[in-house]
This record gives structure tokens, sequence and C-alpha cells, in this order.
């Protein structure tokens, strides 16, 4: 799922070991005995969730290994995973820090109405060859794009719509019962600039203060300058209607397969390979320690210890995702020929 997210305050990191200066990239192959709780987690679960993706997996090591997992039975998970993986920590010298995100769910209609009157745009055709730079957020919502029936549908919330558009997917129920879902088909392709950082710029917040639920709250307070708050950020996202998933699916990541519900990550592939299990050891005040796949990807995921945590759809998993930013750690489980190529020493 190509999508902006809300750029994260950097926080520190734990690591094994001294972590290399920035700019440098350092692999060390771990056993499973030192990943924190390894031996509790449901690696069955784990591994229907890695079956989603690995027959997209590229390299000479996995198609043997996809083919092993699915004639692998759940009560042999775990000995999969150790017999025919390493764990290899790949650091990159900057703090390890993990996010959530989710799939919103926003009220609705097909039609404008007095309450339903902020609008969902379909990718305009002209941005379809030309990925821009083109009109800001300010000069959309100013209504350059009334007449011209892009419209998908309208919202009554436009703070809502707004994270819609950094999370990239979306819900949308009308007062019927029915709806839609709605994903990523483009931007006007301008920078995503973060709305928490100028909040901090501003001195409204200190760094530790900010969060998703911390900008909604303060935007309705202040509607006026919180409508120019939310314009800070030029970026704008155009959606697609999604009319192959099943309601209980998740939204489909940048693997083109649904999420699945804190056993999906978002990373940077140009340090993880799409689709290749991840073991994370989040810290703060909710731990979590599972074993979790790459099948996503976001325009603020940057980096070899970067990672967002898929939570679900709706409110609740809102919450609980805007409540993560916390250092971690995060190692790749990588076929093991592939593991000790990287880290043709061995073991730390």
């Amino acid at each position: 799922m190509s999508r902006a997210r809300l750029a994260a305050v950097v926080a520190a990191g734990l690591a094994m070991s001294a972590a290399p200066s920035a700019g440098e990239v350092r692999h060390t192959v771990l056993t499973f005995a030192d990943l924190e709780g390894w031996s509790a987690d449901d690696h069955a679960e784990a591994l229907s969730v890695f079956l989603e993706t690995c027959p997209d997996l590229d390299g000479p090591d996995w198609p043997a290994l996809c083919a092993l997992a699915t004639q692998t039975k759940p009560e042999a998970a775990r000995s999969f995973f150790e017999l025919f993986f390493r764990p290899v920590l790949i650091e990159d010298g900057a703090a390890p820090l993990f996010t959530g995100y989710f799939e919103p769910e926003l009220n609705g209609s097909p039609v404008p109405t007095a309450r339903y009157r902020y609008p969902l745009y379909r990718l305009p055709p002209e941005l379809r060859d030309n990925p821009g730079p083109w009109l800001t957020r300010a000069e959309i919502e100013s209504g350059a794009l009334e007449g011209r029936g892009l419209e998908i549908a309208w919202v009554d919330d436009p703070v809502e719509l707004f994270f819609l558009h950094v999370q990239g997917s979306g819900r949308i129920r009308y007062p019927d019962g029915s709806g839609i879902r709605v994903g990523y088909a483009g931007s006007n392709g301008r920078p995503y600039r973060s709305i928490g950082e100028e909040m901090v710029r501003r001195g409204i917040y200190a760094p530790h203060q900010v969060s998703a639920a911390v900008i909604r709250n303060w935007v309705r307070r202040n509607p006026v300058e919180g409508r120019r708050l939310l314009q800070h950020n030029p970026s704008f996202v155009f959606f697609r209607v999604i009319d192959d998933l099943a309601d209980h699916e998740g939204p489909r990541g940048a693997m083109n397969r649904p999420l699945t519900p804190l056993r999906s990550l978002a990373v940077d592939p140009a340090f993880v390979p799409l689709g290749a299990p991840v073991w994370i050891e989040k810290a703060g005040r909710a731990p979590m320690r599972r074993l979790m796949v790459a099948q996503d990807t976001g325009s603020a995921i940057k980096g070899a210890q970067r990672a967002d945590i898929f939570f679900g759809t709706g409110r609740a998993a809102g919450r609980a995702a805007g409540k993560i930013r916390d250092p971690g750690r995060l190692v790749v489980l990588l076929p093991i020929p592939q593991a000790y190529a990287l880290a043709p020493e061995g073991q730390g």
C-alpha cells in the first residue's frame, strides 16, 4: 500500500551491540535463542500469513521454501522457521522506531448532503501519466476539482478524511448500512509534511506529546487554524473503489494481498525483502514480541530498523495504532544461504 504516513519522532533504540555509524549497514546472524519470547509465539498463525505472500518473493532460495511452507502442518510451524531460516539483525546506524497504522472507517454518503460534504476524489486523468507536482492540498480543498465528476463519496468529518489520506485506504459506511472500500490510486506529487512536526515547530506541543489523537482533538478545537494546519501538508491522495475483497479481509498492502492485524508489517524494502518473516521486539508501555511478515511499505518507513505495525480496521484499531511510537528491535528471518552470504563471519 503506497501511502503517506505521519512522520514519527525518532526514539532511542535497543541494540544488542554498539550500533554502526550513520550510513553504514551491518548484518549480524543471531540464533533463535537470542529472540526474546520466540518460543511463546503462535508460529502457526505467522506461517499462515507468510503463505499469503511467499509465492511473490524474489530470489533463488524462496520458491523452495514457499513450497515447503505449503506442506508444513500447523504444529510444525516453529520447526519450519528454525530449520530453514536464520535471524539476521540489520542495522544502519539509525535508532529503531516502531509505529502503528490501521484501516479507517468513516461515515459517508454516495451523494453530497448538508452533513456529508467533504469529498474523496478519483485520480484525475491528467495525473495518470504525469505524477506531478500538481495542485496543492489547499488548492484542491478550495474547490479546484469541483464540477469534474471525480467524487467517489462524501464524508462528514474533514479531520478523519485527512487521516484517511495519511493511511491510504479505508472503508466508507453509508447511512443505510452499506458502503464501499477505497484504496490508494495516486497523489498530487507534492512532498508529505508531518503535521506533528509542524505542531512541535510552532510550539503547540512538545515532541513526546504529539499523537494522532492529539492532532485530531486540537484541530477540532481550533477549526479555522486547524484547517490551515492540515493544509501545511501539501500532499493530497486520490482513491479508487475496491470491490474484490471480502468484508472480513484487511486492506491490501504493497504486495497486493490482504493485511492481517498484528501480523502484517510495513518495512523499508531497501533493507527487508517484502514477504519475509520478521521478528519484532517492540518496547514501550505495551511490549510486543511476535513473528510478523513484511507485506507493506510506507513513505515514512525508511531505515533498517523502522517498521509500522498494522492494527486492523476501525476506531479501536486506530486508537491502538495511534499510541505506538516505541523503540525496540526487528530481526529479519532469511533463508540460511542468504543469511550467511550477508554476514559471512557468522553469528554475532
